[in-house]
């Protein structure tokens, strides 16, 4: 499978990302990096044609053997007959199971080739998007929870302000994240408007993907507006900006359209989304805005 990953990834676009190391014990010099993936352009060149809302994460405190376990469980539950994960489906009450073709992006006459479940949050949040989870135990979910705040933290450096700024109560005291396990399936044909996952950006503050070694993310690139994949790095995981960090960073953190396309091939994913909580009010940083950059 990998030979065959890289094989296919030398004869197509594949977007070139950077990648920030957590285990530096110095945060601004991780912060650093990311200004040179994103502030430079912004900066020194045309904001209009830097777009690129993915970078990678290395040393994260996540281990190889927590993924690989949550990826086995994902598997075994995939694999079970319709009829049964149908029993724990995803309603106003509860998480749970999604089938393929449920989710439709704007713009798409077809449903996703994608069937996924959702893990969310659980106890004092008392607002509509807390669900009790049926299944799995959702112990994890703090463990990777804290990690994402931990790129919160490098990625408010970058931005100027103090590292601790999204770690107020009003913020990401009582986030809103969840955790959603996926399987894509079948041969996408973006001709005929066939997707894994259909063209779009995340909503909330920023995801947290680990993927398999099989191809299909991909992002748009502004110009020449191409497509391009997004390749698997054994012990990295990616992150994508999501909408409210760009309304956050005034659009010097870009929310980048992605999608995702089917080979043919059965490829596995767990995304967890980080939010703020319920009750957090989104405007533009301070240190985003200036005479030439007004508040938008």
């Amino acid at each position: 499978m990998e030979n065959k990953t890289q094989e296919e990834a030398s004869t197509i676009n594949v977007s070139s990302l950077a990648c920030i190391d957590l285990a530096n014990s110095n945060l601004h010099r991780s912060a650093a990096s990311l200004k040179q993936a994103w502030l430079f352009f912004f900066l020194f060149l045309n904001v209009n044609d830097y777009d690129c809302g993915f970078f990678y994460v290395t040393n994260h405190g996540i281990s190889e053997e927590l993924k690989d376990e949550a990826f086995e469980q994902s598997k075994k539950f995939f694999a079970l007959p319709l009829d049964e994960k149908m029993k724990v489906l995803k309603n106003e009450k509860h998480q749970g199971y999604s089938p393929v073709l449920s989710q439709i992006s704007d713009n798409q006459i077809h449903g996703d080739y994608k069937e996924s479940f959702f893990i969310g949050i659980e106890g004092s949040n008392d607002t509509p998007f807390c669900r009790a989870n049926i299944w799995p135990n959702p112990g994890d979910h703090g463990e990777i929870s804290s990690r994402s705040i931990a790129i919160a933290r490098v990625l408010a450096l970058a931005l100027n302000v103090d590292g601790d700024y999204f770690d107020t109560p009003e913020m990401l005291g009582n986030p809103l994240t969840f955790m959603r396990l996926l399987h894509y399936e079948g041969m996408s044909d973006p001709s005929k408007g066939i997707y894994g996952c259909g063209p779009h950006s995340d909503f909330g503050m920023m995801t947290l993907l680990g993927t398999d070694s099989v191809m299909g993310l991909q992002d748009r690139d502004v110009k020449p507006r191409k497509w391009e994949y997004i390749l698997s790095i054994k012990g990295a995981y990616i992150v994508n900006i999501g909408d409210l960090l760009e309304r956050w960073s005034n659009g010097i953190f870009k929310s980048t359209l992605h999608r995702v396309l089917g080979n043919g091939q059965d490829r596995y994913s767990i995304a967890f989304f980080l939010q703020p909580s319920h009750d957090c009010i989104v405007e533009c940083l301070p240190t985003c805005q200036s005479e030439n950059n007004p508040p938008k």
